[in-house]
């Protein structure tokens, strides 16, 4: 007696509407079904995979059926597919697995490609595969042409959209409903509460970290979008996600999750969440924070200067060492600990001794308010400079607009009084050339203005006072200690010699918190990037940095 073969029917779409309108599931098991016994095969199981890809084998059910197929003796002996395109849309993939089943002595067979086992028929089958391969990357190489389209005109794509906003119907065409973001209410809170504890805190604690805010979070039963808890990882996509102020970047990573060049990302204007202010602010915070420029253990080591001073005679770090079974602490060169006096002559200097005299000189020195004016003056005169530069810009792209405009309006004059006529084509080409000139002009203009806007800033006496003041209380911490952070925001070099310490500083970024401090106040708690690139030579920083000398006494 000859016993029936067992079949097993593997069904695949690739999307939900596919699963609707497509080769449906349900079309597929009914012909899969009838298929089976029209040949007298025994079905003895039914795969199902509903919504995934065919291009790679990130499929579970898919895997269950290949263990299955593979395992010894195997349940079933043919894998019946409504085409090799259910199976596979890879050609060599399908190969692969084709042979995987063939080894343990399963076939595939295709409902509507029906093949043999010779070597034609296998040729057939691989050259079907390669069709199947081209018409998948066609496919989605004009799903996603669409899609940017789509978003070039400021729809939404259909992905889940990020915490703080919901996806609303935006307009109807045919069939086709057109989607836009709003903000949500119910979830925009926890958003604005984020950014507001990374530059604030919670009044008692001070500014948090990606961590403590994930944790915050998660104590306050705040959840995520999917109603789960918090992981750092989202709470930094969160910080760093550019749709909060208003400028949702669609196709930003590939397939492969790596970032698409940018004539390949696609903006799409979405209502603001953040202001500009605040979120440049958290973004300084965090690349300075960012263990591939500062590395971890100068962020959240526990001394004042560990990353920033160093030995003046060889430009070594000063590294932390201890003495009588650390009761004592000392900044040390690192290149003499390790070399000995061959590699530099070196010294070392007790902890606190440092750490005061740097931290009392700026509150003393750098932040009295007529130093402060002083340092400043050449960098805000290069920036007002530059600022007359782009108005004097500016006027001239306003200046070549009006003179188009005003030749425009003398040819529509020409036109109606009948001394131009308007089907002269070359007439049309001027009109044309005349609005092109036009509206670049004011599109030129715009864009120069909204860029030069917030970049004057007006630094009058009692702001010098003021910031000076909250500087020096932000510097020493609730126990009495320094804060580091709001240190290196003021000084990003310490350079120890035998009669005298120097601290220097980036004019720049001294101005920068200065300006953060009026609007963000916290902002100035952030590392300045520039510490790791700073070496003896700083002389070629001239320009833009300043100095400063303590006489150490001992």
């Amino acid at each position: 007696m000859i016993l029936p073969l067992r079949a097993a029917l593997y069904l695949r779409v690739s999307t939900a509407r596919q699963a609707e309108h497509d080769v449906s599931i349900p079309d597929q098991k009914r012909q899969g079904e009838a298929y089976c016994q029209a040949r007298s095969y025994e079905l003895v199981e039914t795969f199902v995979e509903a919504g995934a890809s065919g291009i790679n084998d990130r499929r579970p059910e898919f895997q269950r059926m290949m263990e299955a197929g593979t395992s010894k003796p195997a349940p079933f002996d043919v894998v019946v597919v409504h085409s090799f395109s259910r199976f596979f849309r890879d050609h060599f993939e399908l190969e692969f697995y084709v042979r995987r089943l063939a080894k343990n002595g399963v076939k595939l067979i295709s409902m509507t490609q029906e093949l043999g086992d010779d070597p034609m028929h296998t040729m057939m089958r691989q050259i079907m595969a390669l069709f199947d391969e081209y018409q998948s990357k066609e496919i989605s190489k004009h799903t996603l042409r669409a899609m940017k389209e789509n978003a070039r005109q400021g729809f939404w794509n259909g992905s889940l959209p990020p915490i703080g906003y919901r996806v609303v119907e935006a307009e109807k065409r045919g069939a086709k409903i057109k989607k836009t973001l709003e903000i949500d209410p119910l979830t925009a809170d926890t958003v604005r509460l984020a950014f507001r504890l990374y530059l604030e805190g919670d009044g008692v604690s001070g500014a948090m970290g990606v961590k403590a805010i994930a944790s915050h979070l998660n104590a306050r039963r705040i959840p995520t979008r999917e109603g789960g808890r918090w992981g750092t990882g989202q709470v930094h996509r969160m910080l760093t996600r550019t749709t909060y102020i208003g400028r949702h970047e669609f196709n930003r990573r590939g397939k492969t999750k790596a970032l698409n060049p940018d004539d390949q990302i696609v903006p799409v204007e979405v209502p603001r969440l953040i202001d500009q202010a605040t979120f440049d602010a958290v973004q300084a915070n965090l690349k300075a924070r960012n263990p591939k420029i500062l590395p971890a253990r100068v962020v959240s080591g526990p001394t004042l200067l560990t990353g920033i001073c160093f030995c003046a005679d060889c430009g070594g770090a000063m590294t932390i060492r201890t003495g009588k079974g650390g009761r004592y602490r000392y900044y040390t060169c690192s290149i003499k600990a390790r070399q000995g006096e061959t590699g530099c002559k070196g010294r070392s200097i007790p902890m606190p001794k440092l750490d005061d005299l740097v931290a009392e000189h700026l509150e003393t020195r750098l932040l009295a308010p007529e130093r402060l004016a002083e340092i400043l003056s050449v960098v805000l005169d290069r920036r007002q400079d530059r600022a007359r530069r782009r108005g004097e810009h500016v006027a001239e792209l306003g200046k070549r607009a009006a003179e188009a405009s005003a030749r425009l309006k003398r040819l529509y004059d020409a036109i109606e009084s009948g001394v131009a006529d308007l089907d002269d084509p070359a007439l049309k080409d001027r009109v044309t050339e005349l609005k092109t000139i036009r509206d670049q002009a004011r599109a030129d203009a715009d864009r120069a203005q909204a860029a030069s806007q917030g970049r004057q800033e007006v630094i009058t006496p009692a702001k010098l006072q003021a910031f000076a003041e909250a500087a020096r209380r932000r510097l020493r911490g609730p126990q009495g200690g320094y804060r580091r952070d709001h240190l290196r925001a003021l000084a990003q070099r310490v350079e120890v010699a035998d009669s005298e310490v120097r601290i220097m500083g980036s004019k720049s970024q001294l101005l920068r918190t200065l300006v953060a401090s009026q609007s963000v106040p916290p902002a100035m708690g952030g590392v300045p990037t520039s510490v790791l690139k700073w070496r003896r030579g700083w002389d070629s920083h001239v320009s833009n940095t300043f100095s400063s000398k303590i006489q150490l006494v001992d």
